[in-house]
């Protein structure tokens, strides 16, 4: 790689060091900008209008549109009207990372398992520079429950996995944390977290407390910075504190570790009891001396009151892998009952991490994947279609940037020059100016030629897309298909022995098919239902009760028609519902096969014949599902996507 690359910008947003990088002579520059275009969309949850993309990016109107065309084109946006929206389908630039990580396929199923046990959330996350990020969510469902995403940044100061990567930091990135903490002092470049303007009061409550934890600090030989040990002279707790021996009033998020600075200004208009403290995360130095001699960490309230969290490294040959975490609200535990209470179960599901780990690395040693792939079929043509349709609208060098990304994934997480441009299709040449090009902005690492993704590349749309529902994938599918055919189109779940609606478009006919979302109806009559039912091995069939004089009620029969749909892959219902009604649906499936969902088209009896709906409608409908399918097969890879 050129030496004029540029170190990887900050973690934050506004990072100094991102501002002053200097762009290499040979970077794909619309591939900057299209990756700029994403970040502003992943910051703006996931939709901005065009206009808006215009402001925040500094681009002209005309390469908005032409970067937007492109990403639409590649099915990583959705143009709607005058807005941008980020599609599912992006998402498999972050399951490229997760995927070569490995880490969530071998531990996904170690924090479902911790959380289901202990009833609070767990998740997992990996050092990004000076922050952390997450790669694993296993939340409570409760009315105060956790709002972080895969892939949300938060700065490692102010979280509990933040203090336990930083015991492996060296000179260079202690540097990088106090020049962004400097060039952000508030925090504005994590959108995750609130603002870090909020300051450290002492109030009354706890003041006998704070008193203790400062005599035990003076008379402690562990304290530390950057994990040496202070001197009397280098310690600012000794000897020049101006608060020892008066009233201090301690508030709630006091944390434990935090360290007292000399002569602090008091706030305006306060009395001599209240002083302002450091705010948040300055004295992250102390507690990564204290993880360090630990073993874990604990998070009393640093994100925003009420949070807790104890953290716990999970390691793979010596190094943090990952780090495992137990979020809590302090209205069920305080930090320190968190760590008395959960802390020996947590070092217990560790130590299954590791060994889980440790097989793996066995058996990957023993029988080693080859980490290139064949070049994926199709790519050349489909960016020349791609061109000849768009014309100048389309941006080959930006499409062709983003699929070097989708080079890495399982057993290829290091690749060579060589290797990306076989994984790829694309020339060495091209291969090699896209990657310097993601070195420069943090995407990808480089060393000894070999090159791996970073965690950076969740931030490329997985925090809004990781909560993306089933109905909120099919939506623009539904509404696609129904403005083909003209008719109400529907999404529905099978829940016990009844359908209920997730998704529905419907059309402005005098006699159309009215129902709203939420609405059941009992299974057995209805398409929807129907094929869902076939794909039970014992589906209920119950009460079949006669809607009208043709609905099938005779258990045998049902089991038969059943029987059909399941080999058929769709159903035909006419008329059993209700008079005049008929409908045609196809299931959804899951990426492991299994039937998650279904899509009917329904209208009256009145508008085609069977044979029409067969003939005309099911091809339609067919392909419709398919596209479902493919995005939800994107974005369920390393999450559940919930059905509703």
């Amino acid at each position: 790689m050129p030496s004029n690359v540029a170190p990887a910008p900050g973690t934050g947003t506004s990072s100094a060091a991102g501002a002053e990088a200097v762009v290499p002579a040979e970077a794909v520059t619309p591939l900057i900008r299209g990756i700029a275009v994403l970040r502003r969309l992943t910051d703006a949850d996931g939709v901005s209008s065009l206009s808006g993309l215009e402001r925040s990016t500094g681009l002209a109107r005309s390469t908005v549109d032409r970067i937007t065309a492109t990403l639409a084109r590649r099915g990583y946006v959705r143009l709607d009207g005058r807005d941008a929206v980020l599609a599912p389908r992006l998402m498999e630039l972050g399951n490229a990372y997760l995927a070569a990580l490995r880490l969530p396929r071998l531990l996904d199923a170690h924090a479902d398992a911790l959380a289901d046990e202990l009833d609070e959330s767990v998740s997992l996350a990996v050092g990004d520079q000076d922050g952390i990020r997450f790669i694993h969510q296993a939340t409570r469902r409760r009315a105060m429950s956790l709002s972080f995403r895969i892939g949300d940044l938060l700065p490692a100061e102010r979280t509990a996995p933040g203090p336990l990567f930083a015991t492996e930091w060296g000179d260079r990135e202690w540097a990088r944390w106090h020049e962004r903490r400097a060039a952000d002092p508030e925090d504005r470049g994590f959108p995750a977290v609130p603002a870090r303007s909020r300051p450290i009061e002492y109030g009354e409550d706890d003041r006998n407390d704070e008193k203790d934890r400062i005599g035990a600090n003076r008379t402690n030989p562990t304290n530390r910075k950057n994990g040496k040990a202070l001197t009397a002279a280098q310690d600012p707790t000794v000897g020049n504190d101006p608060t020892v021996g008066k009233d201090l009033t301690v508030g709630k998020d006091l944390t434990v570790g935090k360290s007292l600075a000399a002569d602090r200004p008091e706030e305006p208009g306060a009395g001599r009891s209240a002083r302002r403290l450091p705010t948040l995360g300055d004295d992250f130095e102390q507690r990564t001396a204290e993880a360090r001699e630990a073993g874990w960490a604990l998070d009393d309230q640093l994100i925003e009151p009420g949070l807790v969290a104890l953290s716990m490294p999970v390691r793979e040959a010596g190094r943090i892998a990952c780090v495992v975490s137990v979020v809590s609200h302090t209205s069920r535990h305080t930090a320190a009952d968190l760590r008395d209470t959960l802390l020996p179960r947590l070092r217990k599901a560790v130590a299954a991490m590791e060994r889980e780990l440790r097989e793996a690395q066995h058996a990957e040693s023993a029988t080693p994947t080859p980490r290139a792939t064949a070049a994926p079929s199709g790519l050349a043509v489909w960016t020349g279609a791609s061109k000849q349709e768009l014309g100048r609208e389309f941006i080959e060098s930006l499409a062709r940037g983003l699929t070097v990304i989708t080079a890495f994934g399982e057993g290829r997480a290091e690749l060579n020059l060589t290797e990306v441009a076989q994984a790829t299709g694309l020339a060495r040449a091209t291969a090699r100016r896209a990657l310097i090009t993601l070195e420069h902005l943090g995407y990808v690492n480089a060393h000894d030629r070999v090159f791996r993704l970073t965690p950076r590349v969740l931030g490329l749309g997985f925090p809004p897309l990781s909560r993306t529902s089933l109905a909120e994938i099919a939506a623009p599918h539904l509404t696609e298909l129904s403005q083909r055919l003209h008719d109400s189109v529907s999404l529905a779940v099978l829940t016990g022995d009844e359908i209920q609606y997730t998704g529905r478009v419907s059309t402005s006919r005098v006699m159309s098919v009215h129902i709203t979302i939420g609405t059941r109806l009992p299974a057995y009559p209805t398409a929807l239902g129907r094929v869902m039912l076939a794909d039970l091995p014992e589906p209920p069939l119950t009460e079949l009760l006669p809607l009208t004089p043709r609905t099938i009620t005779d258990p045998a029969r049902l089991k038969a028609v059943l029987d059909r749909v399941r080999e058929e892959g769709y159903a035909l219902v006419d008329e059993e519902l209700e008079v005049g009604l008929r409908s045609v649906a196809v299931p959804v499936r899951e990426r492991g096969g299994r039937v998650v969902a279904a899509v009917n088209v329904a209208m009256h009896s009145s508008r085609r014949t069977p044979e029409e709906c067969v003939a005309e409608v099911l091809p339609e409908l067919r392909a419709a599902v398919g596209r479902i399918e493919e995005d939800l097969w994107v974005a369920g890879r390393f999450r559940r996507v919930p059905r509703t």
